[in-house]
């Protein structure tokens, strides 16, 4: 391909969000003699935060543990609202000269590694239509599991006749004027609990359909304890301070859901039955089938989903769906829903390694047949890695590990001499599991293209944060599971022994 010369970076990060501007700090702090650049195919940095821009879009983590560990969370709620996070990142972006790495409108469609080289090539697509070749020692997705182009939306029977409006959250009409009108929201996950209680301030009514119910909790949106800390500590101490409490609260949650679970559950319900009208039907909206935490379980600050329930300004239906009608719905018994707008909150759409085509020496890499490596590493994939986050915390607890341990294996390769890494398994050994620890539907639909993990470290994730804080901060980089070489073309050497 004619066009520029090949431009070369010793790291290339994929993507702008959370992830890709925390590796960027990592990066330029643990590794300040790297070049590197973060792609991002969007024209602005903030990944999630940038792209869903539906009324009352929010985290579903405290912002001192969804926040960076090196740059203290200021604002006072601690469920913070999408342009509070997407203000953070870009100061963030900004304070620490991370923004001038970043090259917007970069969307990478492809990525060859080459072993004679030890480098990968990326094909890159600019957003005014152009085409650029890039390369680099090193590439680090950043660019999360989900496909930002489209959410999902289940085929449902007599959707064509419906006549009114049509939105998913993942595309939502800024111009879109829901006041006054009657809204459906058709799921029940976070997206869904965060939209009833923000429309319901300017619709006429709204309505959350569900097929079955979801563990909710409930929790104020200012942490009192972390505010006491900021009030007598200083700013950074009071953020650790207030950072390692909730760490430690949400992984004693979560094993005690684990542990007990009909206790767990019995729990859960008595808060969401405090929260509702006398004589609510608890049990058939807000009482899972499931286990606590077989799926994500959502979060909801000051109890605004229960307080529209209560005023009457929203409800809850729990039933099937028979088929659209030009009005609104009918379900499976026999009851019709109107609505004037349709928002279908039915989930995410994964796409794993940002869609890219990737191929090793000619090969094409399919990650469904292949192994992760200590949550990063995809097995008999040299010099790569690519960030995924908690699904039963924060994701950027794990993100910053994440990357915290792609430096650590870098300044480790400089120091020996190595070009190449790759992390190998004998899949007859390995007794495969899913990726991700949940029975959630858009993970299920996804479990062709995900990577697996094995029963034991370290190709298995354990969802612990203080197990991934020995083992990708403090513990071996040399392991008998990660081959290196010193030159491209050498045979890969097995290396074991003490701490890097």
């Amino acid at each position: 391909m004619s066009g520029p010369p090949l431009e070369h970076f010793d790291v290339l990060v994929v993507g702008a969000g959370l992830s890709g501007i925390g590796a960027g700090y990592r990066l330029q702090t643990d590794c300040p003699g790297k070049r590197y650049a973060i792609l991002e195919a969007r024209a602005d940095l903030g990944g999630t935060w940038d792209l869903f821009r539906y009324p009352g879009v929010r985290s579903d983590s405290d912002m001192f543990t969804l926040g960076f560990p090196f740059r203290p969370w200021k604002d006072a709620k601690s469920i913070a609202d999408g342009a509070s996070i997407l203000r953070y990142l870009k100061d963030t972006a900004r304070e620490f000269g991370i923004d001038r790495h970043i090259r917007f409108g970069h969307r990478v469609r492809s990525a060859a590694y080459a072993s004679d080289e030890a480098r990968w090539r990326l094909e890159v697509d600019l957003a005014d239509g152009g085409r650029r070749r890039l390369s680099c020692d090193f590439l680090y997705l950043c660019s999360g599991y989900y496909d930002y182009a489209q959410g999902y939306t289940p085929q449902f029977p007599g959707r064509e006749a419906y006549r009114g409006q049509w939105v998913h959250p993942q595309q939502w009409p800024q111009d879109l004027d829901y006041t006054g009108k009657r809204v459906l929201v058709i799921g029940s996950g976070a997206t869904a609990v965060t939209l009833v209680p923000a429309l319901a301030e300017r619709a006429a009514h709204v309505t959350m359909l569900q097929r079955s119910p979801t563990y909710i909790a409930d929790l104020p949106s200012k942490d009192v304890v972390a505010d006491a800390f900021r009030a007598v500590l200083p700013e950074r101490l009071a953020h650790r301070m207030a950072r390692w409490k909730n760490v430690l609260l949400t992984m004693a949650f979560f094993q005690f859901c684990r542990r007990a679970p009909g206790l767990a559950r019995k729990l859960l319900r008595l808060g969401v039955k405090k929260m509702l009208p006398e004589g609510y039907d608890v049990d058939a909206h807000f009482a899972p089938r499931y286990a606590p935490w077989d799926q994500r379980l959502c979060l909801i600050p000051d109890s605004d989903l229960f307080k529209a329930i209560g005023s009457g300004k929203a409800s809850v239906e729990t039933d099937h769906i028979d088929t659209f009608t030009a009005d609104g719905v009918r379900l499976r018994s026999g009851k019709a829903l109107a609505a004037d707008v349709v928002v279908s909150a039915t989930g995410l759409q994964l796409q794993l390694l940002g869609g890219l085509q990737v191929t090793v020496d000619g090969k094409a890499v399919h990650s469904g047949e292949e192994y992760v490596y200590k949550g990063l590493m995809v097995s008999h994939v040299p010099n790569f890695a690519f960030c995924v986050g908690y699904t039963n915390a924060s994701w950027t607890l794990r993100a910053d590990l994440a990357s915290t341990y792609v430096c650590r294996l870098l300044n480790y390769m400089d120091r020996h001499g190595y070009r190449q890494c790759v992390a190998r398994c004998d899949p007859a050994d390995m007794q495969p599991q899913p990726l991700l620890n949940l029975n959630s539907g858009y993970i299920t639909r996804a479990a062709a293209i995900l990577p697996r993990q094995g029963s034991q470290a370290p190709w298995r994730m354990p969802q612990n944060y203080l197990l991934d804080l020995k083992v990708m901060r403090f513990g071996a980089i040399e392991d008998p599971n990660l081959q290196f070489s010193r030159a491209g073309a050498d045979t890969a050497l097995a290396v074991g022994g003490a701490a890097a």
